[in-house]
């Protein structure tokens, strides 16, 4: 927690917006996949999203769905999501990593020993899809109790009404969907997403980082300007699907990534 909190106060003070990015563990291969990681960090990133690979990614598009169904035909564990993680500590030990995914494999785990492993590989938060507010009180205390922050979504259908109810024990930051449906099929509004953050700042003090529907630097400037900063996914994953087979692949990732800073 003690990364988040402050990771957005130091770019509070720099007026600068965070720069996010997610990556499906183990994508395109074990061995790549923790370079990549490397020159995310290199990249000067201000956090990573590790994405848990699951089986049936439902909020996520097609280039998403392809980076996590190569990860598991990898057999790419809950386990070795862990070690990557220890991985990237090993190198950095002041960038928040968050671990994204679907509960599924978390509960197959057991929540309190994935919850304890999280805390321990050095992990600062986690960001479950498809555990909503009114099914994730024994995981949130848990995860409470252990000083592992549960970060909250937020999409464009919720209401004020649920939105005061989500944000009520929110903590680290928001993370508010940009657009409905999945990711990495249309282009995020500003004027829509500018709106909504508007709403989200009424009541919380949390920074609002947005995700989904942002395709390139242009976007990225565009959205960062509405809110306290954003999240790439599908963007990479195609990025990686063009070079990862080139001799200077890992040079191109690199310059797609400082592209958005």
């Amino acid at each position: 927690m003690i990364r988040i909190t402050n990771k957005f106060q130091d770019l509070k003070k720099k007026k600068q917006k965070a720069f996010g990015v997610f990556l499906t563990a183990g994508y395109p291969s074990l061995k790549y996949s923790k370079d990549l990681f490397k020159k995310i960090v290199e990249a000067k990133a201000d956090f990573i999203e590790i994405g848990l690979p699951f089986s049936d990614p439902m909020a996520d598009g097609p280039l998403i769905q392809h980076s996590s169904q190569v990860a598991i035909q990898q057999n790419i564990s809950v386990q070795e999501c862990f070690k990557i993680v220890e991985e990237i500590r090993k190198i950095n030990n002041n960038i928040p990593i968050i671990l994204m995914g679907y509960y599924n494999p978390i509960h197959y785990y057991g929540n309190l020993k994935f919850i304890k492993k999280a805390v321990s590989s050095g992990i600062d938060g986690l960001i479950i899809v498809d555990l909503p507010m009114e099914e994730d009180k024994e995981f949130y205390n848990l995860s409470y109790k252990n000083d592992l922050p549960l970060i909250r979504l937020v999409t464009p259908t919720t209401d004020e009404k649920r939105l005061k109810k989500i944000l009520k024990n929110a903590c680290g930051f928001v993370y508010y969907v940009s657009v409905t449906g999945i990711t990495g099929t249309k282009s995020a509004s500003v004027n829509d997403v500018k709106n909504k953050i508007k709403i989200i700042k009424k009541i919380t003090d949390l920074p609002v980082i947005a995700g989904f529907g942002i395709k390139n630097s242009i976007d990225a400037k565009k959205m960062s300007s509405i809110s306290d900063g954003i999240v790439i996914g599908s963007s990479l994953v195609k990025k990686i699907d063009e070079v990862y087979k080139k001799k200077n692949g890992l040079k191109e990732i690199f310059k797609f990534l400082k592209s958005f800073k």
